[in-house]
């Protein structure tokens, strides 16, 4: 397989990755695909007791989170490990880290001692309640911002209790927007010449992904109540079952309805007077359900969705993972890519989901092993192949 070409787009900058687990690395995950140089550093292998917590080295979580990246290994408890990170830290353009605030404290790595050091350095903290209040100190978890941010309390069946996504929304949602808060940052040191503390969480980014359920709530004082595969308001919008499975269905528009009744066959209850709006549909949502399930029970759901297309209502099908992989606008999007590892071989990881017309995100190199670039990072800081046994030596890298 050719080795793709690195993009171009943000080569100029050096960033350091002190995270780990997801939303950290995922917000370095950005830069390190848009060919900033990014520089995981690390604890020697062995040395932490929760290293293993994105699970094996070789393993598909570590592979779609660290590829193109440097691995650096440094044992920060000894003095000649935290010196080779101040050197690192004096040319970086940001740092990226999701420890608790109180522990960032401990090791020196707060802002005020940052920005004395480096007054460019971008530093981006990314945790699981925020930097200050109440609980800046607790460990957080996805699942845990998912409950305390609403999440859990809309999604799934109504009545059957909390349900959690299936998938990390709060540590992806965070990592992205200390993404977004990191180029706003690196865009406006371009006029005062200086860094600054970009700061995000868990929670903050769960509640903000909540967006118009929780405008909801803010504007109009409603607490949205779970609403299974259905739309919280509009209908029908959702699943619905046919012949031979499910589907899904968006009718989110007058026109829309008007236009799936025609697709459905029964184009008279497009002008029924008690279907003609969204709010007499949604005041009888159980049982015209009832009755489009009764009409889409006939057919299989590839013959629905040829008819929702030709009639340009929106629907789709329902995907398992290995399905959604195989869909040919899927596979035209490209967002698969395929990446050689020495042990792995060709595998395939998730790109970024945004193209850019001049300067796109590659998948260039695959995630490195535990500091399999520390000779090369140590010789660009000045370190010979005698310093580098002895730092060996004292257990520093």
């Amino acid at each position: 397989m050719p080795r793709p070409t690195p993009s171009s787009a943000l080569e100029r900058l050096r960033v350091l990755d002190l995270s780990r687990v997801r939303a950290g690395p995922t917000c370095a995950r950005v830069f390190a695909d848009f060919g900033a140089d990014v520089i995981k550093v690390e604890s020697p292998p062995g040395l932490d007791p929760n290293e293993n917590m994105s699970g094996p080295r070789h393993g598909y979580d570590m592979q779609n989170l660290h590829r193109n990246k440097r691995s650096l290994t440094l044992n920060l408890k000894t003095p000649e490990g935290k010196a080779i990170l101040l050197r690192l830290i004096e040319s970086a353009d940001l740092l990226i880290e999701n420890f608790r605030p109180d522990v960032k404290d401990r090791l020196g790595l707060d802002f005020e001692t940052l920005h004395k050091l480096n007054p460019r350095l971008i530093l981006v903290s990314v945790s699981g309640f925020g930097q200050s209040g109440p609980y800046r100190t607790r460990a957080g978890f996805d699942q845990i911002a998912q409950g305390m941010g609403g999440m859990m309390s809309v999604t799934g069946l109504q009545g059957q209790g909390p349900v959690r996504a299936g998938i990390a929304v709060a540590d992806s949602a965070a990592g992205l927007y200390g993404a977004i808060g990191a180029l706003v940052a690196v865009t406006e040191r371009e006029t005062s010449g200086k860094g600054q503390w970009v700061q995000t969480s868990l929670l903050e980014a769960q509640i903000a992904m909540m967006d118009f359920q929780a405008a909801r709530f803010l504007v109009e004082g409603t607490v949205p109540p779970q609403a299974g595969n259905d739309h919280p308001y509009s209908t029908p919008m959702g699943v619905y079952a046919t012949r031979n499975g499910h589907i899904n269905i968006g009718v989110g528009a007058e026109g829309h309805w008007r236009s799936f009744c025609k697709a459905i066959g029964h184009p008279e209850l497009g002008e029924n007077p008690v279907y003609d709006n969204m709010e007499k549909r949604f005041a009888r949502r159980p049982e015209l359900r009832v009755l489009i399930e009764s009409i889409l029970s006939q057919r299989d759901s590839a013959d629905w969705l040829a008819a929702f297309e030709t009639h340009a209502v929106p629907a789709g099908p329902i995907y398992a993972v290995d399905e959604m992989f195989d869909d040919p606008q899927v596979q035209h999007l490209g967002i698969a890519q395929p990446v050689t590892h020495p042990v792995l071989g060709d595998i395939r990881v998730v790109a970024e989901p945004v193209s850019l017309s001049r300067t796109p995100a590659s998948v260039a190199t695959p995630t490195p092993e535990a500091g399999e670039h520390n000779a090369e990072i140590l010789a660009e800081l000045g370190y010979d192949q005698a310093d580098i046994t002895r730092l060996k030596g004292l257990g520093a890298i």
